[in-house]
């Protein structure tokens, strides 16, 4: 089952995750203290993927409006993986584009699940992604995803069997819940931000290690 820990802001905290088991690593490049939790500036973004360099896979949550601020972002930080859930949706032009320009790299497309229309949704992002988060949808960040709640499962697996391509559950994920929802969905991977964080005050403050080895642990279980 592959891991994949969210809400990674230096060097030292992508270390110790690599090494706790996690198989994916995303970094949010933006605005410190602004609408994204555990944003980071794109030369901190750098330190961490050069650090995590055969150690783990790179991914880039890019928050960016327009297909070319995103494509610019994505070939100065050279990730594996291009995570889209905010600003930009992709579409099968932008996955050319990115294919010319850096064709190693995978485009992760986040589907909210808000409910059955979820099951569209990923349908037609699996037309040209390759391969889908599904999220739930907060109602104070923008975007997909940091909600910190469970959503639908049934719904999440009936996705799973219907796409082509792999999908990777995310929503309040953590080492209480993981396996119950692992044997629920089926999915490729399984993702995690706020259950395995330090968090006070309703702020997401820095990861916690040992959550995020049981994380781990308890997937590969």
């Amino acid at each position: 089952m592959i891991t994949q820990i969210y809400s990674i802001q230096n060097v030292e905290e992508a270390l110790a995750c690599a090494k706790a088991g996690a198989d994916r690593i995303g970094v949010l490049v933006g605005e410190k203290d602004g609408p994204f939790p555990c944003a980071v500036s794109k030369e901190e973004a750098k330190k961490i993927f050069e650090a995590l360099k055969g150690k783990a896979m790179r991914v880039l949550i890019s928050v960016k409006e327009t297909a070319e601020e995103i494509l610019k972002e994505t070939e100065y930080l050279q990730p594996d993986v291009l995570h889209l859930c905010a600003n930009y949706e992709g579409n099968a032009e932008f996955r050319e584009q990115l294919r010319e320009l850096l064709p190693n790299v995978q485009l992760m497309e986040a589907v909210g699940m808000t409910g059955e229309e979820a099951i569209d949704a990923a349908k037609a992002k699996a037309e040209y992604a390759d391969l889908l988060i599904l999220d739930s949808v907060s109602k104070t960040v923008p975007g997909v995803g940091a909600a910190g709640c469970t959503h639908d499962w049934n719904i999440s697996r009936k996705i799973v069997q219907e796409v082509k391509v792999p999908v990777i559950l995310a929503g309040g994920l953590g080492p209480e819940n993981v396996r119950a929802a692992i044997a629920a969905v089926k999915p490729f991977g399984v993702d995690s931000l706020t259950k395995t964080s330090v968090v006070k005050d309703g702020k997401i403050l820095y990861k916690d290690i040992q959550k995020v080895q049981v994380f781990c642990y308890e997937a590969n279980k």
